[in-house]
């Protein structure tokens, strides 16, 4: 699901121009008539999160100023675009101070609405990230951090909302990538050990010998190389939440400890002569199927009823593909802060080919995805062309790259003029060692391709496709003109 944009203004006229505008961006798009309509279309909780507002300043009754005032008191955070008849720097001036993120002079044009678009929706972006890593450090994230339009992942947060409120174990279940940890931290950001501990185990990682010293702690001299004390995970997690990660991983040997721990509240670390009895809330998850696994003998049938007693599931990404557009944005603006990179947006053709993506390494793949776009961009928009692999492997977007040119005949007139044909890439990586008779393809034919293939890829940077290539940007002229390969094709391909 696109960014959806709400429209505020009470001339039809440029309510219809706005909306036209913004829908050929890309945008869904809604429109209201009035502030006082803005407002209750902003609030409404049974309908889509509105992602940004374009305001008109000069309305009856309750105008824009007005409208960003209640907006600022009533908590709403959606990021807002003025509209002024005028654009003196007094009105800016009062607009911004208010809370508006950008204004945009009457009639504007499409191409400065289009960035003042991307660059707020950048920004909002941006700033909530900000803001989650906050929560995030000080244990106080919660379910408004989840970002979900998904019917589905909607009852899964009113079921664990529910489980915020009492102190029981909690299962959670999902594959790989979807969000458990996440969703183990909005549990305690929702709950009454909001700001404590939060300690996570992965299990799946604990080595065989030390999983007892890891998570009970051990005493100082208790076995070979035990230097100095050390409390274990459940005397850190004391009075906060123990999230275990992977827990079908566990030994049946550290399985029976822990199973003492959930009914007596103690823990006996290693070495030592007396138990410890400690205060956490236990919050488990696994990717496999803990029935099975009870059934192979390999999970013990009564740690599995103590650890399963609400048990929560988290649908997989490609069941909830309206998701993916919002968490490829907020991937974008983390990424691009921390890469140094001013990318304004994703293309929407790029956001229908990851909503196409089926993913099935989950939410923690597409933020990969993005991360590599990121890195690989040289624009200011992510387009289908940063996503390759994934382009590869949908119907409909597949990569394509212009092929290496048939050897040069003796007798031009005797050979049929050239046509531009491109050529499938499933994978873009590859290439091409053997000709269509079998024999192996000469090296000038391989490196040829190499400078074509870079050439594109990097869309024209001479410079950049000379030193990922490893040789000097004179040197790639000159091999270029030698291999025939035509100059103007720097222009074609940076177009």
């Amino acid at each position: 699901m696109a960014a959806l944009i709400l429209i505020v203004d009470d001339d039809p006229i440029q309510r219809r121009l706005l909306e036209a505008m913004a829908r050929r961006f890309g945008y869904d798009v809604e429109t209201v008539d009035s502030g006082e309509g803005a407002l209750a279309r902003l609030q409404s909780p049974d309908r889509p999160p509105v992602s940004l507002v374009i305001l008109d300043l000069v309305m009856p009754d309750l105008d824009g100023m007005g409208v960003l005032a209640r907006m600022r008191q009533r908590d709403i955070a959606a990021p807002a675009i003025v509209q002024t008849a005028h654009g003196s720097i007094e009105v800016v001036i009062s607009a911004m101070r208010a809370g508006a993120t950008d204004f945009v002079v009457k009639p504007v044009g499409a191409e400065r609405l289009q960035v003042s678009i991307k660059n707020a929706l950048r920004v909002d972006a941006l700033e909530d990230e900000l803001r989650r890593a906050t929560r995030r450090a000080a244990g106080e994230l919660g379910f408004r951090d989840i970002v979900s339009r998904a019917e589905s992942m909607a009852r899964t947060v009113r079921l664990a909302e529910r489980a915020a409120k009492s102190n029981i174990p909690v299962l959670i279940e999902g594959e790989s990538g979807v969000g458990k940890e996440l969703m183990a931290r909005a549990i305690q950001g929702s709950s009454e050990r909001r700001g404590k501990p939060f300690v996570t185990v992965n299990c799946g990682a604990l080595p065989e010998m030390l999983v007892e010293s890891i998570l009970f702690g051990h005493e100082k001299g208790s076995f070979t190389g035990a230097t100095e004390k050390h409390v274990g995970k459940f005397a850190e997690a004391n009075g906060g939440t123990l999230f275990l990660d992977e827990i079908g991983e566990l030994t049946l040997e550290a399985q029976v400890k822990l199973l003492r721990a959930l009914q007596d509240g103690e823990i006996d670390p290693v070495g030592s002569r007396r138990s410890v009895r400690v205060d956490f809330r236990l919050v488990s998850a696994t990717n496999q199927n803990l029935i099975e696994l009870v059934k192979a003998g390999r999970f013990r049938e009564d740690l599995f009823y103590r650890l399963n007693v609400f048990p929560i599931s988290i649908p997989p990404l490609r069941a909830r593909a309206c998701d993916v557009p919002d968490l490829a944005v907020r991937f974008l603006a983390r990424f691009c802060a921390e890469e140094g990179k001013r990318i304004r947006g994703i293309s929407a053709e790029a956001l229908g080919l990851l909503s196409a993506y089926d993913w099935p390494g989950n939410v923690r793949q597409l933020e990969n995805a993005v991360f590599r776009a990121v890195v690989l961009a040289d624009g200011d928009e992510l387009t289908t062309a940063e996503f390759p692999q994934i382009a590869a492997q949908v119907e409909g977007y597949d990569v394509l790259i212009p092929p290496a040119p048939p050897p040069v005949a003796a007798d031009p007139a005797a050979e049929p003029a050239l046509r531009a044909t491109d050529i499938e890439a499933r994978d873009p990586h590859a290439l091409r060692l053997i000709d269509d008779s079998g024999d192996v393809r000469k090296l000038e034919e391989i490196e040829a391709e190499s400078i074509r293939f870079a050439l594109a890829h990097y869309r024209g940077q001479m410079s950049q496709a000379a030193r990922k290539l490893g040789i000097g940007r004179s040197t790639l002229y000159r091999k270029m003109k030698e291999s025939g390969i035509a100059e103007d094709m720097v222009g074609d391909a940076a177009a």
